[in-house]
């Protein structure tokens, strides 16, 4: 059974779609199978993994609004054991269509429900908005990952995010979790950064991770060559911290075994 996590943050910029797709390419390179699903209209996530957005029949969008199958949308990456569901311009529409749909903030989770996939983890890159394709993601995830940049107003606007969780909660997933904060962006040489980190580290405690993302010229060019930090650079410094990253994952899910 997998584990769908939303990754996500309203304040754009702070490497979320950096880590759904470094994150998930790590797990890949561990042997793990994973799904991202782009819920982004900006499909930046697609694009990143090289798909083009031309050769896709089917996005989710028409798993939203046209009950098109999840599976009919799941294109493979370059990298063995990940694959994405793609998102395009047109699934801006979406937050305005699915107002007059029935059970709109269920869509996605009965269509992976129905689904039935065979995946160890399922990463959903959400919209820097707190709009119904955010709310979508929390309502079928069993947690939410939250990237941080480690920069001023940081935790600005983290109130509202935890307050959208907790009303999804308390209206359509009681068992959504925070899955941990990540620090993104990190500069260790600055007092601004590590200011920061404290202030994360004392507001979320035991829920940030212990690998912080650096800032890194090599994580920044790999999505123009369609690959993750992975395939682009493994021996960079972005692509030693993602993995890291992806072992810390699976090393706390195996501790709760």
């Amino acid at each position: 059974m997998a584990r769908i996590i939303a990754i996500a943050n309203q304040k754009g910029g702070v490497g979320k779609t950096t880590t759904a797709v470094n994150l998930s390419a790590g797990l890949a390179y561990l042997g793990k199978r994973v799904l991202l699903i782009d819920s982004d209209p900006q499909g930046n996530l697609t694009s990143g993994l090289g798909v083009n957005h031309e050769d896709v029949q089917y996005d989710l969008y028409d798993v939203l609004i046209n009950d098109v199958s999840l599976k009919e949308t799941i294109v493979p990456s370059s990298r063995e054991g990940l694959d994405i569901v793609p998102a395009s311009i047109q699934l801006a529409g979406a937050e305005i269509e699915l107002t007059n749909q029935p059970k709109r903030e269920k869509r996605l989770l009965e269509a992976l429900e129905r689904a039935e996939l065979d995946y160890d983890y399922i990463y959903i890159d959400c919209p820097p908005s707190l709009g119904h394709l955010t709310i979508n993601a929390f309502t079928a995830a069993e947690a939410v990952l939250i990237p941080v940049q480690a920069e001023y107003f940081a935790l600005e606007g983290l109130s509202q995010l935890i307050n959208t969780i907790q009303m999804v909660r308390k209206y359509y997933n009681a068992n959504l979790l925070l899955e941990g904060v990540l620090l993104t962006m990190y500069d260790s040489r600055t007092n601004l950064g590590n200011d920061v980190r404290n202030e994360v580290e004392k507001f979320f405690k035991e829920k940030v991770y212990k690998t912080i993302i650096a800032r890194n010229v090599r994580l920044s060019e790999a999505p123009s060559h369609g690959l993750s930090i992975i395939d682009y650079d493994l021996q960079s410094k972005g692509g030693q911290l993602y993995l890291a990253l992806a072992k810390e994952v699976v090393a706390h899910e195996e501790s709760k075994e």
